[in-house]
């Protein structure tokens, strides 16, 4: 169900995460180690958000209803492309959501990057009422009729709100799994200088290098890109807040340990 991968750091390619490390997202969107029965390969499509610039108030995005693999002219401008915050997605579709474009992460408001790697169990009469407590406007101009698309939009009204991203995040994970129990929800956020994630049924690993230094960074990322001593998986049913300095983990409340 979905790979994703979110990186702060010094401005790098984005063929650094897509194309050149062995098991690279380009790789986990045909040869996946970890899907945990949710699928095989993630061939339904695929996005990358990017910031140009750390004043940016908006990132650039790229999205594909087709595989990434299939995208001729993408290796070139994931080479020529550099940032230091990037969200990049490769999807999975569930059985009966469609295959198009408006339906790949990230989803994208202002500075907000967002994906969902997972499945909302019930599918849609499970979550009929959490949904219709949105505003009607919201579910009217829903970006794709899928599970993911609901999740950004209501992560979204929270953010909208005041949220901090980590309470946004904690709060619809809670409110979905009472609804759909058996749902998959590892969530991950981003606006360019915090990275949040769930993880709620599928995997995550991270890995922060030179925290003490002017070169810090930090992945979080489905799959660890390429061998490194410093990757650390992440519990399940557990809150990461994330930045180049410091990574903090917490359990989500009222979860399983």
């Amino acid at each position: 169900m979905c790979r994703h991968v979110a990186y702060l750091g010094p401005p790098i390619p984005l063929a650094d995460l897509l194309f050149t490390p062995p098991h690279s997202l380009s790789r986990q969107s045909w040869a996946p180690l970890d899907m945990r029965g949710g699928g095989t390969i993630n061939a339904d499509g695929f996005g990358i958000g990017w910031f140009e610039d750390p004043k940016s108030e908006e990132p650039i995005r790229y999205r594909r209803e087709s595989p990434l693999w299939s995208d001729a002219g993408l290796p070139a401008l994931a080479a020529a492309a550099r940032s230091g915050a990037i969200l990049a997605a490769v999807r999975s579709a569930t059985v009966g959501m469609p295959v198009i474009e408006s339906a790949a992460a990230p989803f994208t408001e202002g500075r907000w990057l967002f994906s969902h790697n997972g499945t909302i169990a019930g599918w849609p009469d499970s979550v009929a009422g959490v949904a219709g407590a949105l505003p009607v406007r919201d579910l009217l101009t829903l970006e794709a009729p899928t599970d993911s698309a609901l999740l950004w939009t209501l992560v979204r009204d929270r953010l909208r709100a005041g949220d901090p991203p980590a309470t946004a995040l904690c709060a619809v994970v809670a409110q979905v799994r009472a609804a759909a129990p058996g749902s998959r929800l590892n969530l991950l956020l981003t606006d360019g200088e915090t990275i949040a994630a769930t993880t709620f049924g599928h995997s995550l690993s991270y890995l922060a290098r030179d925290t003490s230094t002017v070169d810090a960074s930090v992945l979080v990322a489905s799959e660890p890109l390429f061998p490194h001593p410093g990757w650390i998986p992440v519990p399940d049913h557990v809150l990461l807040v994330a930045n180049p300095e410091s990574v903090t983990i917490t359990a989500l409340e009222g979860a399983a340990p």
